[in-house]
């Protein structure tokens, strides 16, 4: 009973260690941040999703990157278009709540919204992140 207890406590005993690592050293835990795309099909509209993100304390920073052209399939056609897309920089846990806000708020039936961790970076940056988008 005691081994398989602690076979199921690993994961949480393991995460709390290197949390009180990261801690005391100072030292990033690649993952707790990420980094998410959000298609858009104009600026306006990357502008409006973008504040409401900022408004909503969802992410640290957004970028909106210029018009590019995009190809895929809609339907079952190929479709071509232009997006802005977004850089949203948040931790790790807001991405599945951020994820439902835009898609709440999205004009797209299926709008892009995809995320990747961030495994590493600017020891300063990351802190900053954090200090700006609130813990769950």
């Amino acid at each position: 009973e005691v081994l398989t207890l602690l076979v199921l406590m690993y994961p949480l005993l393991r995460g709390l260690a290197v949390h009180l690592h990261s801690a005391v050293t100072g030292s990033y835990i690649p993952g707790t941040h990420s980094i998410a795309f959000v298609n858009c099909l104009n600026e306006q509209i990357a502008r409006d999703i973008a504040r409401a993100i900022m408004d909503k304390k969802l992410a640290a920073y957004v970028n909106i990157l210029p018009k590019s052209s995009a190809l895929y399939f809609w339907k079952g056609e190929l479709e071509e278009s232009t997006e802005i897309l977004l850089l949203v920089k948040t931790r790790t846990s807001k991405i599945g709540e951020l994820s439902n806000y835009v898609r709440s708020i999205h004009p797209f039936e299926i709008p892009e919204i995809i995320s990747l961790p961030i495994d590493q970076g600017n020891p300063l940056y990351l802190k900053w992140i954090e200090e700006n988008v609130p813990r769950d």
